[in-house]
């Protein structure tokens, strides 16, 4: 099934598609395992830094030979796409779907470079993310005050054609200082204007309390974005256990930080499938 269809299907049961990012072969199989484990599709994505740490054939090889081996339904999405020449890239390349994030521009810009975007994929046959609103990055405040608008958003699908929209309503990337509070109110604002032509995307997942992601999903959002939580879980993991012995074989010391990240994300797929 192609992705869109997938996303407009789950929006409709109020049923959450989980989209984690990967950097290795051990935190893919980690989420792949996951999602095995309690038979949930799954979307893998990869930033402009895992694919120039792992080269983008290889990591699009390694993305499409492990839902294979695991028999997970999955697509390959560009997440946070910075410009129409990456994006190409990974249209050629066979990704699935593709983000251009035109967040920090003017509106006006952000719709002409998703437009040229949404353009170019039409051929490929891939489905195509955008960001509307402030969603801080990592090193960025939290505290800006940049939260979507429901006539802006509606304006922006329209003229854009985009599939999904990732939209600000209270979550930030990477890790909280004080507990988020989404505005769930806004976001069923967002979703009567925007439903029929896109889907809705949370970026910044990472660290929000259980119960506000159920309540997004219930009120709008599909596609949920989880990145930070896998890097932390699979680095801490590594280094406790390095701190306590000596050992050398990456074989045998890997594969505990991995059923790490298996562990979090079967609890975050129970979460977006309730």
């Amino acid at each position: 099934m192609k992705i869109k269809d997938k996303l407009k299907e789950l929006t409709a049961q109020k049923v959450g598609l989980l989209a984690t990012n990967y950097y290795n072969l051990e935190t893919l199989h980690g989420v792949l395992k996951a999602a095995q484990a309690t038979s949930s599709p799954l979307i893998l994505q990869l930033t402009q830094s895992s694919i120039d740490y792992m080269g983008l054939e290889a990591a699009v090889a390694l993305g499409r030979e492990g839902l294979k081996q695991f028999h997970v339904e999955g697509w390959i999405h560009l997440d946070h796409g910075g410009s129409v020449e990456l994006v190409q890239r990974c249209l050629d390349a066979g990704f699935d779907s593709v983000m251009i994030d035109g967040s920090e521009l003017p509106f006006e810009e952000n719709v002409k470079l998703t437009q040229e975007v949404v353009k170019r994929a039409v051929s490929y046959g891939a489905h195509v993310e955008a960001e509307l609103g402030y969603v801080a990055k990592l090193g960025q405040s939290h505290l800006h005050d940049g939260f979507t608008q429901p006539a802006e958003a509606k304006r922006f699908v329209e003229e854009t054609g985009v599939d999904a929209l990732a939209i600000s309503i209270g979550t930030a990337h990477g890790f909280y200082k004080e507990k988020p509070k989404l505005q769930i109110d806004l976001l069923q604002a967002i979703a009567q204007e925007v439903q029929e032509r896109a889907t809705l995307v949370l970026h910044g997942s990472s660290g929000v309390p259980d119960d506000q992601l159920i309540a997004a999903i219930n009120h709008g959002i599909c596609k949920i974005n989880l990145a930070t939580e896998i890097k932390n879980i699979f680095m801490k993991t590594l280094q406790n256990i390095l701190a306590q012995n000596d050992e050398i074989d990456l074989r045998k010391v890997f594969p505990k930080a991995t059923n790490a990240v298996v562990e979090l994300v079967k609890q975050k797929l129970t979460i977006v499938n309730n």
